[in-house]
């Protein structure tokens, strides 16, 4: 089913996530705050199997990068030297009439509050003069609350990593090329977030921060920029969906040699899922300069002191989350009644086996919770279901994406066989039950996103 440029299907999928438990409004019985989210029993997973997905390629599976979790109040001279307190501001206008706030720089995007048809300006209210808004969330640390005690929520996880580089090079016995990643909570006191989770004020980011030689930046930037790209194909995510955009000049930042967005296609238009940026050796000489520590490598071999420059891939989990839900959403028609399905890649969905006993009777239930207990204990994600018609379980199972469906019936109390069914072609085969994990193990590497 076809998504692009339909606005309305944003509605689809947050209905989606409420009635099965992927994102709630936060506090919604008060009344809720703007654009911020508690993620339910399979919003949880669902982000859990994310991040799992981005360590597991970024950290486990190489032998150049390892990890980190950095505070999230951090010293405020680290702001004050990376640049955030003075610059990370937006351009903000106020509508003196319905009072609502925009950015400056999107107001083409923007609508009013009040008339949704309009833009801000064209409802007969007066923007203000644009001016600048810093995004950090201040806060205070200590009893008393003055500018001693003043402190930030980090809007960004990369700095964390920056000021440990020396701790981690010493301790870690590494040396460039090599990275460190992070996956954490980050906060932005966004003017316009939107879109669901797609732009909220807290969100968790995964960046990682490859260090390098100087001279290695063209072919590091290009290798980081692929090997981002790949990542969301290989987990399902639609190529066609997906592009890759090249900053221009005017957008780089004073310190960048270059930067590529990885950008998806949603229901409202083009948006960016991840960025590569090469940061060069700013942060870590601004840093080295501003604490009198130095922070260069030393290089044994050319005996050569110098600040590593830095390739800085910086993806948004709650981004990708939604991203995974949006791309596998699908609905078929099948008997003469609609079929809504997640096509999630096995190793991102929330779920991985429904496990259903066919009747509440004749020892089928008691079988069916060995069988849920067998597949739980081999580190696999179950959920076990003995209500309704088996048919409407599969349909329960669907919509939230569980790939493989397990069904006790006669044939498993006489003969030990299961029937077990794939969700992307609903086929069911028959096998014994000491065959389910080594054939959800192989359907797992071998599965295809489904042609649609």
């Amino acid at each position: 089913m076809s998504q692009t440029k339909d606005t309305s299907f944003m509605d689809t999928i947050v209905s989606l996530c409420k009635r099965r438990g992927f994102v709630f409004q936060a506090s919604e019985i008060y009344g809720g705050i703007g654009n911020t989210y508690d993620y339910g029993p399979l919003g949880v997973e669902l982000k859990r199997r994310v991040k799992e997905a981005w360590w597991t390629r970024m950290v486990t599976l190489r032998d150049d990068i390892v990890g980190l979790d950095s505070a999230i109040i951090q010293n405020p001279k680290t702001w004050e030297t990376s640049g955030h307190v003075s610059g990370f501001t937006d351009p903000m206008v106020d509508c003196k009439k319905c009072k609502g706030r925009f950015r400056a720089d999107k107001i083409e995007d923007a609508r009013c509050p009040e008339r949704p048809s309009k833009k801000p300006g064209e409802c007969g209210g007066e923007l203000t003069e644009a001016r600048a808004f810093n995004l950090m969330f201040k806060t205070h640390v200590g009893a008393a609350e003055d500018s001693s005690s003043i402190a930030y929520l980090r809007p960004e996880t990369a700095q964390g990593i920056f000021l440990n580089f020396k701790n981690v090079l010493e301790s870690s016995r590494v040396k460039p090329p090599f990275g460190i990643a992070q996956i954490g909570k980050s906060f932005r006191n966004e003017i316009t977030p939107g879109n669901f989770v797609f732009r909220t004020r807290e969100f968790e980011q995964a960046e990682m921060e490859f260090f390098i030689p100087p001279a290695q930046n063209e072919q590091w930037y290009k290798h980081w920029v692929a090997e981002r790209a790949s990542w969301y194909s290989d987990f399902g995510i639609d190529p066609a969906k997906l592009r890759l955009r090249e900053h221009a000049a005017d957008e780089l930042a004073h310190y960048s040699t270059g930067c590529t967005d990885v950008e998806y296609e949603y229901p409202f238009g083009w948006g960016e899922l991840e960025g590569i940026a090469c940061r060069t050796d700013f942060d870590l000489k601004r840093h080295s300069e501003a604490s009198g520590k130095d922070l260069r490598y030393f290089d044994q071999e050319t005996k050569e002191k110098y600040f590593p420059w830095v390739i800085e891939p910086a993806a948004g989990i709650d981004r990708a989350a939604l991203t995974f839900l949006i791309d596998a959403y699908d609905e078929e028609e099948v008997e003469g009644e609609k079929r809504v399905v997640l096509h999630f890649h096995p190793e991102i969905a929330p779920i991985t086996v429904g496990i259903f006993p066919l009747v509440k009777k004749e020892g089928m239930p008691e079988k069916a919770a060995e069988i849920e207990r067998m597949l739980r204990t081999s580190r696999l994600r179950t959920y076990y279901d003995e209500s309704a018609a088996i048919g409407r379980r599969y349909r329960r199972q669907d919509e939230i994406g569980t790939p493989f469906c397990v069904t006790v019936d006669g044939d498993t109390m006489k003969d030990d066989v299961v029937t077990i069914r794939h969700r992307d072609t609903m086929v069911q085969e028959k096998l014994k039950v000491a065959e389910i994990e080594g054939w959800i193990a192989n359907a797992m590497r071998s599965w295809k996103r489904p042609a649609r």
